[in-house]
C-alpha cells in the first residue's frame, strides 16, 4: 500500500496494490450430498501439539485462532446476505480448505486475502445468479471479520477485490455504503521495495486510541488525518507525471504523519527500526499497514537499491522487489 491504510476508516483517500509476492489459496470441492465441510489446515488449526510448551509458543507466536474460523464467518455472510435478499441459495453442499504464506502480523492483509478468496470460490460454486457486485464484495469480507472482532477498514478488502493498482476515495461510505474506486495503470509505478519484519507486533493493537480521539472529536487528530487523507491526491498526480521524486517525498510524509498520530509506543521500536534503516541509505519508506512490513522507494536508483538490500540484509530484514498482481478479467471493466 502506498498510502495510508487508516485512511480508509476516516472517510479518507488511499491507493493500494496487490501484492503478488504472497498469496492465500481457498479451495471448494463440491459434494453430492447438501452438508458443509471446513478442511482444518495442519499448520495454521492445529487440534494437537508436542508438549505444553510447543502449544504455548504457538500461542505466543499466533494467539488462539487460525482461519478456519474466517471461513466459517465468511460462509455466514454470504447466506445472509443472499437471505436479506429473498434468494435461497441452492442445497448444493461443498468443502472448503485453505492455504496461504502470508507473514502474519506483518499488515499485509492475510486474513482478508483468505476471506476474499473463499468468496470468489461460494461465487463460483453457486453460480452467476449469486454472484455479488464487485463494489459490494469488500464490504461482505468485512462484516465477515467484523464479526471475528477483527479491526479493519475497506481498503484492502477493495484491493484485494479488484487487484492491480487502485485508487479509492472512501468519502461516500457513510451515504452510499462503498467508496469511489478508481483504477490505475500499474505501469505508472517506480520499482518498489517491501521490507518484512519476521518479529513484528500485534497489527491490531495501534488502532485504538487514534480512533478514541478521532470519535471525541480531537482537533489535532482530525487536521493531521485531514492532512494524510490529502496525500493520495498527490500521489495519483505523482504517479501519472513521472515524478518518483515526489511520490518519495509524499511516503516520507505519510510515514512522519502516521508516527505523529499513533505514537512511537504503540507502533513499537522493531517497526520503527525497520524503516529507519531504510531511511539512513535515503530511500523513501513507510509501513505497509499497522507494522510488520514496509514499502520503501529508491528513487536515486541501483545503487541505493543495493544499499538498501545490504543494510536490511546487515539488520535480519527481508527486503524484496514488489510485484503487482494484476486484475483477472472478471476484476478488470469495473472502476
Amino acid at each position: 500500500m502506498l498510502t495510508p491504510r487508516r485512511a480508509d476508516g476516516y472517510g479518507g483517500r488511499t491507493i493500494a496494490l496487490s501484492l503478488e509476492n504472497y498469496y492465500a489459496e481457498v479451495t471448494l470441492v463440491g459434494r453430492e450430498e447438501s452438508s458443509v465441510l471446513f478442511v482444518a489446515h495442519p499448520e495454521h488449526d492445529p487440534q494437537s501439539f508436542s508438549s505444553l510448551e510447543a502449544f504455548a509458543n504457538r500461542v505466543h507466536r499466533n494467539g488462539f485462532y487460525g482461519g478456519q474460523r474466517l471461513l466459517w464467518s465468511l460462509v455466514a455472510e454470504f447466506h445472509g446476505y443472499h437471505a436479506k435478499r429473498g434468494s435461497s441459495l441452492p442445497p448444493i453442499g461443498f468443502s472448503l480448505a485453505y492455504q496461504t504464506n502470508i507473514p502474519k502480523q506483518a499488515g499485509l492483509s492475510g486474513s482478508s486475502a483468505i476471506l476474499t478468496a473463499a468468496l470468489s470460490c461460494l461465487e463460483a460454486h453457486f453460480g452467476n445468479a449469486f454472484a455479488i457486485p464487485l463494489h459490494t464484495r469488500p464490504n461482505l469480507v468485512l462484516q465477515a471479520e467484523s464479526a471475528l472482532g477483527i479491526a479493519a477498514g475497506l481498503q484492502d478488502r477493495v484491493i484485494q477485490s479488484y487487484e492491480g493498482l487502485m485508487y479509492m476515495d472512501f468519502a461516500s461510505v457513510a451515504t452510499r455504503g462503498h467508496g469511489e474506486y478508481t483504477r490505475l495503470d500499474s505501469t505508472l509505478l517506480p520499482r518498489l521495495w517491501l521490507i518484512l519484519n519476521d518479529n513484528p507486533g500485534d497489527s491490531g493493537a495501534v488502532h485504538s486510541t487514534v480512533r478514541r480521539r478521532w470519535d471525541a472529536g480531537d482537533e489535532e487528530t482530525h487536521r493531521l488525518m485531514k492532512e494524510v487523507a490529502e496525500l493520495p491526491l498527490g500521489g495519483r498526480e505523482a504517479l501519472q507525471q513521472g515524478d518518483t521524486r515526489a511520490l518519495a517525498a509524499l511516503m516520507e510524509r505519510n510515514y512522519e504523519l502516521r508516527r505523529a498520530l499513533f505514537g512511537d509506543a504503540a507502533l513499537g521500536s522493531a517497526n520503527l527500526r525497520m524503516v529507519e534503516v531504510a531511511r539512513k541509505v535515503g530511500a523513501a519508506c513507510k509501513f505497509t499497514g499497522s507494522g510488520g512490513a514496509a514499502v520503501a522507494l529508491c528513487w536515486e536508483g541501483e545503487a541505493q537499491e543495493e544499499a538498501l538490500r545490504m543494510a536490511c540484509e546487515k539488520e535480519g530484514l527481508r527486503c524484496e522487489l514488489v510485484r503487482v498482481h494484476e486484475p483477472c478479467a472478471a476484476n478488470a471493466p469495473e472502476s
